[in-house]
């Protein structure tokens, strides 16, 4: 029985979109298979009230997305990201210390001592490889280990209130050369920009453009010599090629034919989980900074306070603003599955010091968690990438961030582009005849 599809993409992120895009761009027959009911991934935004709640990703960069900014000028949105045009910031002894990620802060301190600085500069010194971070000088060492020898701000007030609050990491746990790699692939806060209409608006363009079945759950993929099977709750299909754009471990769940040794990295590549409650308010705070950092020293729940309304002017409706408490890793274990009255009680009680009056304000909320939030980086999957990555290319092939370690938009939109080209390498006289699917197997179809 020959295949139906020439290629199946399981996963309607970014990563899973971009490939398609590409796979279709060169005249092959691809679908896109979602198990939720709406494209996006960790790109996802919901509309709630006149809010523009982004439940995932925040900005993207003038610098470090190359990719991502080629498929926005394809698209004809390369004008839409906004700049955000506010400052990060630092909660430390009682207030808040602008500066974070901004040339502003080598002469602030950003919360950091002036030793801490320099530290911070003479570390940082040479090229941290983004995309391929077991390369770099600092092996196997952690974040912590990287920060130990300098002085204590750098980890307390620097490094971990930005790996925790913005990729869910512990610094203990977490390598180093990724964290530094992203840092200097993305730039200062300077060159940040917000998508106009949410955070997914790439996402649902490229969809517009797509076969795309949302509501599709993949349980399993089992590769044989020349073709896949892509077993769901509502039936099944047959495709030459699949690529598996989904976190580390649920495609280590679902390819149950992987190889050994594919197995081992995906074992390795754990996810971080996250817990954010976006609260709807009667006002619009404006503490200086339209990101707040707060470091574990200074709280025991709370990691970061966003604030939607100044980091883009559509995210609330006039005169109201839209604040995200994101928890700390330290207690997103307990909050996965409370209530989302409780998580909202937890987060905004603690918020209420960043921002007096808070609490009284909240008029609506969005609780929003990630079980698979972001690769965790960690030694063991650092030693693990580069032989993977090399494996590549096979019928079942994968997407996502979690390819180099690097937890931000652009190594999920490279790698589906990356995957896409294996994908037209193997088979590259894209000879596959469409076949009907039997209808008690065919899956609902539908174009997000």
């Amino acid at each position: 029985m020959g295949a139906e599809l020439d290629v199946a993409v399981v996963g309607g992120g970014i990563a899973g979109l971009a490939a398609a895009h590409e796979l279709a761009r060169a005249g092959r027959e691809v679908r896109v298979f979602e198990a939720a009911d709406h494209v996006g991934g960790r790109m996802a935004t919901r509309h709630v009230s006149g809010f523009v709640v982004d439940t995932g990703a925040e900005q993207i960069s003038t610098r470090g997305y190359p990719d991502t900014w080629d498929l926005l000028r394809r698209t004809g949105l390369d004008a839409a990201p906004r700049k955000v045009g506010r400052h990060v910031g630092v909660w430390r002894d009682g207030r808040v210390r602008r500066g974070l990620a901004h040339p502003l802060g080598l002469l602030t301190g950003a919360g950091l001592s002036v030793r801490a600085r320099l530290d911070f500069l003479r570390a940082t010194r040479g090229r941290f490889d983004v995309t391929r971070p077991e390369t770099s000088r600092l092996g196997r060492a952690t974040v912590a280990e990287f920060a130990a020898p300098h002085h204590r701000d750098l980890l307390e007030y620097l490094c971990q209130p930005v790996v925790s609050g913005f990729f869910g990491w512990r610094p203990e746990h977490s390598a180093a050369a990724p964290f530094l790699g992203l840092l200097g692939a993305i730039g200062p806060v300077t060159g940040w920009r917000a998508y106009d209409g949410g955070m997914d608006s790439l996402a649902r363009a490229l969809a517009a453009r797509l076969d795309v079945t949302t509501s599709f759950p993949v349980r399993e993929v089992v590769a044989a010599r020349d073709h896949a099977r892509v077993v769901g709750d509502d039936g099944e299909v047959r495709a030459r090629s699949v690529v598996l754009a989904v976190p580390a471990p649920v495609a280590r769940r679902v390819h149950v034919t992987a190889p050994e040794p594919d197995r081992r990295f995906l074992d390795a590549c754990t996810f971080t989980p996250m817990v954010k409650a976006h609260l709807m308010l009667d006002r619009r705070p404006d503490p200086g900074v339209y990101l707040l950092a707060v470091p574990r020293s200074e709280s025991p729940s709370v990691s970061v306070v966003l604030f939607d309304h100044l980091k883009h002017p559509d995210r609330a409706p006039a005169g109201r603003g839209l604040v995200t408490v994101i928890a700390s890793p330290a207690i997103v274990p307990a909050l996965l599955n409370a209530p989302d009255d409780q998580v909202v009680g937890v987060l905004a009680d603690e918020a209420e010091r960043f921002v007096p009056g808070l609490r009284a304000a909240v008029t609506g909320s969005v609780v929003h968690r990630f079980r698979h939030g972001l690769p965790e980086a960690t030694p063991a999957a650092l030693d693990l990438r580069a032989g993977f990555e090399s494996r590549l290319g096979g019928v079942v092939d994968y997407a996502g961030d979690w390819l180099t370690l690097a937890p931000y938009s652009e190594a999920a939109v490279r790698s589906g582009r990356r995957a896409a080209a294996r994908v037209l390498a193997r088979t590259p006289s894209a000879a596959a005849q469409p076949g009907t699917l039997p209808s008690a197997a065919a899956p609902k179809r539908e174009h997000a």
